[in-house]
């Protein structure tokens, strides 16, 4: 992992995000985002960060998610007081009753059946991803936060998409919702329990069960197996004789309220406080993959960008000669067995491809060198990651370094790389060229002004 890498926060990963879903459907002008990025930045994996930040700031992405930052906890606090005061309504509903009689079974289904179910969703949605479905506090706070910050315009529905996108690939999106979600359930418990000890401490409740079909025996092994949790940190269970006693005495009724009060507490608030620190747990070893994804070919192009306005050096050996970095490109490993053949700002009267292509099993391709048609061969370089490249220029023409910063850039995104002249023949014509390609460093670009010689060994 880059040491860069470790030192940008979820921020910057949800802006990097963002600005990737914003690209999808068309290029930004960032030239001089790149030339900001590229002086503040030594490494790449900083430069796209920093890069998607200066955009961002410019398109009103960082603007957003300052406003969802600041609204979030406010979210969250609502969010917690309307479940504290659902809590407190249900509590209210178990010992709330005129006739101050409780139904254990009922108040332990009611209090605990929502719970139970939401919770088996959360597990089930760790091993079996349930797509679109997010039955959760924590995806309702996110979405709430959304629409609370900028509504369903602006770039808030764009943030929500980085941020939901960025958390699954790092599989971190049901670890950082459940957080959310546990941790709300968690205060929701506290405060039902707050308010039933409360109630059973300071008034005369009658706690019984009732059935009119099932066998009192169903009961009697209820409560011991559902007490057997409990008992073991100190809860009080029924025996046999006081659950089926259709009128316990006073120690069979605080029996009964200690059962209630420790089924709460052991299959309530300790499961949901359990999961809320190993989400945390999670969170922390998995976040350093929220960084970028390099391999991606949207950053391969980004880098092969970055590469490619490398800075001159000035050498002691020769000084005032402007010599560039050499080129780099991509390990055998990391490519597949394809040969792509380019023209490179051909004249018309110059056809591409040549006959001597036909045998060589080449994907052809030729651009202009315009922006938008580099940035389009780019994207396809990136995807493809061909292990040849085969680039034809004109040789009566003369290089530039937008010629340069084309090589160099495909020969970032290749394994081998070489120049075809074509009508070379002129000797001096190609002493140019390969005096030219020595200047720019680009020495492992091997020129030729033959097919049979671009095409040694590959065809």
């Amino acid at each position: 992992m880059n040491p860069a890498a470790q030192r940008f926060d979820f921020q910057d990963a949800t802006i990097t995000e963002a600005v990737q879903l914003v690209e999808e459907t068309g290029p930004l002008d960032d030239a001089q985002a790149m030339r900001e990025a590229m002086a503040l930045r030594s490494d790449g994996c900083g430069r796209v960060i920093e890069r998607a930040r200066l955009l961002g700031k410019r398109i009103g992405l960082l603007n957003e998610l300052e406003r969802a930052r600041a609204w979030a906890p406010w979210v969250l606090l609502a969010l917690v007081a309307l479940i504290v005061v659902a809590g407190l309504t249900l509590a209210g509903s178990v010992v709330g009753g005129s006739a101050r009689s409780i139904n254990v079974v009922v108040a332990l289904a009611s209090l605990l059946g929502l719970h139970l179910l939401t919770l088996l969703l959360w597990l089930f949605g760790l091993l079996v991803p349930l797509g679109g479905f997010n039955a959760s506090f924590g995806w309702l706070w996110l979405a709430l936060t959304a629409r609370v910050a900028g509504g369903k315009r602006g770039q808030a529905p764009i943030l929500l998409r980085a941020a939901t996108r960025l958390l699954a690939r790092a599989r971190l999106l049901p670890w950082a919702l459940g957080f959310v979600s546990h941790a709300i359930w968690s205060i929701s418990f506290a405060v039902v329990l707050a308010a039933l000890l409360f109630a059973l401490a300071f008034r005369n409740y009658t706690l019984s069960w009732e059935t009119t079909i099932l066998d009192p025996a169903f009961f009697v092994r209820g409560v011991q197996l559902l007490g057997a949790a409990p008992a073991r940190l100190g809860f009080a269970v029924p025996d046999a004789q006081t659950v089926l006693s259709p009128l316990a005495a006073a120690a069979g009724q605080r029996a009964w309220a200690l059962w209630l009060t420790g089924c709460i507490v052991v299959y309530g608030l300790l499961p949901r406080l359990f999961f809320a620190l190993l989400c945390a747990l999670v969170w922390q070893a998995r976040r350093k993959a929220l960084a970028p994804d390099l391999s991606q070919p949207y950053h391969r192009r980004l880098l092969a960008r970055f590469e490619a306005m490398a800075p001159r050096q000035i050498v002691d050996a020769d000084a005032g000669r402007l010599l560039h970095g050499a080129a780099t490109g991509l390990a055998a490993g990391e490519t597949t067995d394809t040969l792509m053949a380019i023209g490179f700002e051909l004249p018309d009267e110059l056809p591409w491809p040549p006959p001597g292509l036909d045998a060589a099993a080449a994907q052809v391709l030729r651009i202009d060198g315009s922006a938008g048609a580099r940035r389009d061969l780019l994207d396809t370089l990136a995807r493809v990651r061909p292990r040849r490249v085969l680039v034809g220029c004109n040789a009566a023409s003369s290089p530039d370094r937008g010629t340069e910063r084309f090589l160099r850039e495909v020969a970032a995104l290749s394994s081998e790389c070489r120049l075809w002249l074509l009508d070379g023949q002129v000797q001096e014509t190609r002493d140019r060229w390969h005096a030219w390609l020595t200047a720019a460093g680009l020495e492992r670009i091997a020129a030729s002004d033959t097919p049979e010689a671009a095409l040694r060994g590959w065809a």
